[in-house]
């Protein structure tokens, strides 16, 4: 099978196997990418700059750090001023070790790699040379993964490959599209459970029922923010004033976000956008263990979000607080 058959067959398998919905990310996590990228080549005077597809397989022994396996097929063109236009093609396999920054679920994780690799290329049969010519590298460099969703990422970065027979550098600049599953990391929490209301207790007839008040609030956010904007200042004292009047009373604060972005992420920007909440409520003279603040990320949506206004709608903090008139 052609190469370029394999890898469109790798392309569609990963993309596919982001359907399959398994937990991706942090420790033990599995990652599978189809790659193509473009070489300088330096270590070998009469070979042209080439193109280098492959794929590659990793395994994250912890939440920044995996192991890596690649392969790519290396394609060059000899020059024309003293080889001839020879066709000159090869294979590379490696063992790398990528670290990668920030934390497991964020949208964008830089990371750095080391490691090693053998390379494999036809020689010159206008110089006389004929079969494979095989060295050994010393591998380094560094790029960035886009996490699309929790199974899918891009990666684009570039590459130094020092060559230990001659002691001189090839450099390839890579893009990447790879899913990950299997992670136990990133988990996003479960949604707590709607609390279960204790059933009123019996009222005899001739006495009347207690009015129950209730103040209910919901705070907008602007598009990956979790900064109470000022126009809602009103809105969260008016629920402090209220509990300052019932001061029995307690209240859950609870944070969501839109579907952009990776469930991780959005359970950590919806737990900052609840703690936000809660500050500016025990700025305003609540007590802070009469308040507990939740983040349920994208899980709970109450417009749509294939709208911008329907994602703005879901940007939000809710909290109500019932009592009985006094």
């Amino acid at each position: 099978m052609k190469l370029k058959n394999t890898l469109g067959l790798a392309i569609g398998s990963l993309i596919a196997a982001t359907s399959f919905g398994a937990l991706a990310q942090g420790q033990g996590a599995v990652e599978g990418e189809a790659f193509w990228g473009k070489t300088w080549n330096h270590s070998v005077d009469s070979y042209q700059n080439g193109r280098t597809p492959g794929v590659s397989i990793g395994y994250f022994l912890t939440d920044d750090v995996s192991v890596n396996l690649t392969y790519r097929k290396d394609d060059y063109t000899r020059s024309d001023t003293d080889t001839g236009n020879q066709r000159i093609r090869g294979d590379h396999f490696g063992l790398k070790s990528q670290y990668h920054f920030g934390q497991v679920g964020d949208m964008f994780r830089p990371y750095v790699e080391g490691g090693v690799s053998h390379g494999s290329m036809t020689n010159v049969a206008a110089d006389g040379h004929t079969g494979r010519d095989g060295s050994t590298y010393l591998t380094t460099g560094a790029g960035v993964k886009m996490y699309i969703t929790d199974n899918l990422y891009a990666r684009a970065g570039g590459e130094a490959d020092y060559k230990l027979d001659n002691g001189r550098w090839d450099y390839q600049a890579l893009i990447g599209l790879g899913v990950n599953f299997g992670g136990s990391g990133g988990k996003a929490p479960a949604p707590a459970p709607a609390p279960v209301e204790a059933a009123p207790a019996p009222v005899a007839e001739s006495a009347p029922a207690p009015e129950v008040v209730r103040v209910e609030l919901d705070v907008k956010f602007d598009f990956n923010k979790a900064v109470v904007k000022p126009n809602s200042y009103g809105d969260v004292k008016n629920l402090a004033d209220f509990m300052k009047q019932y001061p029995s009373t307690t209240t859950v604060v609870e944070g969501h976000t839109d579907s952009v972005g990776p469930d991780a992420y959005n359970q950590r920007l919806s737990q900052k956008r609840a703690d936000a909440v809660k500050q500016v409520l025990v700025k305003d003279g609540v007590r802070a263990d009469r308040i507990e603040s939740v983040g349920y990320g994208k899980s709970r949506p109450v417009a749509d979000n294939a709208t911008e206004a329907g994602r703005a709608i879901n940007r939000r903090v809710e909290a109500k607080v019932e009592a009985k008139a006094q």
